[in-house]
């Protein structure tokens, strides 16, 4: 609680009521908005905010500054107005351009736009889970670099304002259950129930009792008046003696509260007040009628307080960050190590000198050799996987995996939750400098798809290892078989793919993913069967980074007959068909694509140089043909599969879907006459 901030309950209300009003007028302003959860839980937030949450207009990125998440980001005006008052780089101006072309107060509030706001919001249950994640990561600071005496790190909370429609999202129950299991006292949840959803009252579809639901999932469970201010201070006092379990707040609030006849209506949920029910809020709370966006010279005073009271909590704690980094300076040194990490050269040279081109082996088996290594010189890379870590070949070794008991490891056991685990994933990449990565099978990427999609939007540094990648899984049939996956990751902008073809390719993405992917989220999509090894001979790191290369150039360079562009586990069978058309005198060049995303973003006159003029173009790829005309712009012939897989072990599958030399090579004579 910050110390000696005295407020008076006439006074909370004029705060909140401001809240209120300049979050309406925004709303009404932009003829669009969600005007009711602000109304309704106006005054908890502001004594969240006011009295318990540690952060600093000052340094908004502070490492230990309490996060506080708007899990229901519909509500976002919520959070502007509070930045605002609280003197963060957000003006009034900013405020009357809510939902804006180019503004600061976008619908939802969203990381790296607006100052102040930790995480990207509107998909519930996704901040939710995030919270989870960054709790994680302020447990892992502790554990990782605080001094005996002097302990600079994870002495915050992860608070956050959760709605209904959140804690109905199976996501929530996911992160809810990880981090009941794990004990994460520095999570602290209001929960907004106002018993209102877009389609009417919550009964129609949503009885359970939330109490004993997470009380049952390991949480420290409260009920509040919304509008009780000490039932509303004593409960967050509660929730941060409790350490032993994340806390839930039940505040029983009213959406719309003042809006006199919109006041617990759905109408209120996702719609502008109106110019006459926003006159009738302001009489109801005896507002100026003949002002907007007024801000009471009162109010402006209390806020900068505390503001004033926040940046001394940062001044306070970086003091004792000096004092820290004077008595242990070893940790120190680790601590910056962390932050701004990198493989060395000599580092580079020693993970390649370990390739094994003699013997076939899968992809997910070259990744997890390789992770090993990088993960003992990268202590922030940390990550697991949904109770796959033996086929996905991601558990470090080298390392403890975190507990309740000690969060010092760099394992992570999600369980068979991936919806919340990559949620959580990015939490933790949100946290602070840490890698994270989670893994699980390809054909559980629909899983992860809302979650990954905001790794990209947010460009978080999150590492996705998908193994299983093909209907070469055989006998477990088509439910485990992914078909259209690959492509639907390409389709998501600002991510990176790579299918690599051998442990060559394998590691050289690695070297990518860690030297080059600090802004955008990156997939690794692996074998689960053994590949051959080619003897690479023209191989050159640099050829990773443009996404495709010539892995074997035709007998005539200067008349080229067939190119034939492959990825992964294709790219041998593409090798193997050249051999068979070189027999009919054809000149093949075959052309390994480890990124397809890489290989789009090259200069015209590099795609041009892999596909000849004259040349008839092949793709070769086990999934369904979607995005490659995107990056190749001329026409080609795909051999894939428009089909879902059957189960059958993989040599036959192979044979029935036209994946072996002869048939591809067939395939490719017949379209060619």
């Amino acid at each position: 609680m910050l110390v000696n901030l005295k407020i008076s309950d006439e006074d909370i209300k004029k705060c909140a009521d401001t809240i209120r009003i300049i979050s309406a007028e925004a709303i009404e302003k932009a003829k669009s908005g969600h005007p009711g959860i602000v109304l309704g839980i106006a005054d908890v937030a502001f004594i969240m905010w006011s009295f318990f949450i540690k952060n600093s207009p000052e340094n908004p990125y502070w490492v230990d500054r309490d996060r506080f998440i708007l899990s229901a980001g519909h509500g976002s005006m919520l959070l502007y107005s509070l930045l605002h008052l609280t003197g963060f780089n957000l003006s009034l101006e900013d405020i009357k351009n809510f939902r804006q072309l180019n503004s600061k107060t976008p619908g939802h509030p969203e990381y790296g736009i607006t100052e102040g706001v930790d995480t990207t919001t509107g998909p519930l249950g996704q901040g939710f889970a995030n919270g989870v994640g960054m709790a994680i990561a302020s447990k892992k600071m502790s554990s990782l670099f605080n001094g005996e005496d002097i302990k600079p790190f994870g002495n915050n909370y992860i608070y956050g304002i959760v709605g209904d429609g959140d804690i109905m999202e199976g996501i929530s129950t996911e992160a809810a259950s990880i981090a009941g299991h794990l004990k994460l006292g520095n999570i602290i949840y209001i929960y907004d129930d106002n018993d209102i959803s877009i389609d009417g009252n919550t009964d129609i579809t949503f009885t359970e009792d939330v109490s004993s639901k997470f009380k049952a999932l390991g949480w420290h469970v409260q009920s509040v008046d919304g509008y009780n201010y000490e039932e509303i201070k004593s409960a967050i006092i509660n929730a941060q003696e409790e350490k032993s379990k994340p806390s839930l707040i039940i505040a029983k609030t009213h959406i719309g509260y003042g809006a006199p006849t919109k006041v617990d209506s759905p109408s209120c949920h996702g719609a502008p007040l109106g110019a006459e029910e926003l006159q009738n809020l302001k009489k109801n709370l005896g507002w100026p009628l003949d002002k907007e966006f007024y801000i009471p010279q009162k109010v402006y005073e209390i806020f900068s307080e505390i503001r004033r009271k926040k940046n001394e909590k940062y001044k306070k704690w970086q003091e004792i960050f000096l004092q820290w980094k004077e008595q242990y300076p070893d940790l120190y040194k680790k601590y910056i190590q962390f932050t701004d990490f990198k493989l060395g050269d000599e580092d580079w040279n020693e993970i390649f000198s370990k390739i094994d081109t003699s013997s076939k082996v899968a992809t997910r088996s070259s990744s997890g050799k390789f992770l090993q290594i990088i993960a003992k010189k990268l202590p922030n890379l940390v990550g697991g996987s949904a109770d796959l870590a033996s086929s996905n070949k991601t558990y470090l070794k080298n390392s403890s995996s975190i507990s309740a008991d000690d969060f010092s490891g760099q394992n992570i056991h999600f369980g068979i939750r991936e919806h919340s685990m990559a949620a959580i994933a990015n939490g933790i990449a949100l946290y602070s400098n840490f890698i994270p990565f989670v893994s699980t099978f390809l054909v559980f990427f629909d899983y992860l798809k809302p979650s990954i999609r905001l790794s990209a939007l947010m460009k978080q540094r999150v590492i996705y290892i998908f193994t299983h990648d093909s209907f070469y899984v055989g006998e477990d049939g088509p439910t485990h078989q992914p078909i259209e996956h690959i492509s639907n990751i390409r389709s998501i902008p600002n991510i990176m793919d790579f299918r690599p073809a051998n442990e060559l390719e394998t590691v050289s993405s690695w070297k990518y993913i860690i030297e080059n992917n600090s802004t955008t989220p990156s997939v690794l999509i692996l074998t689960r069967q053994n590949l051959e090894q080619p003897d690479i001979n023209i191989f050159d790191y640099d050829v990773i980074k443009k996404g495709a290369y010539i892995i074997s150039e035709a007998q005539n360079p200067d008349k080229i007959d067939i190119t034939i562009f492959a990825t992964g586990s294709e790219v041998s069978l593409a090798l193997n068909t050249k051999k068979i058309l070189e027999v009919d005198n054809l000149s093949v060049r075959v052309v390994s694509v480890p990124s397809l995303k890489l290989f789009y973003m090259q200069p015209r006159e590099y795609k041009d140089f892999l596909m000849p003029k004259n040349s008839e173009i092949f793709v070769i790829e086990a999934g369904v043909n979607m995005g490659w005309y995107r990056v190749l712009e001329r026409e080609y012939h795909f051999i894939g599969i428009e089909h879902f897989g059957q189960s059958a072990p993989a040599n036959k599958l192979a044979e029935e879907f036209g994946f072996t030399p002869d048939k591809v090579a067939k395939t490719i004579l017949e379209k060619i006459k």
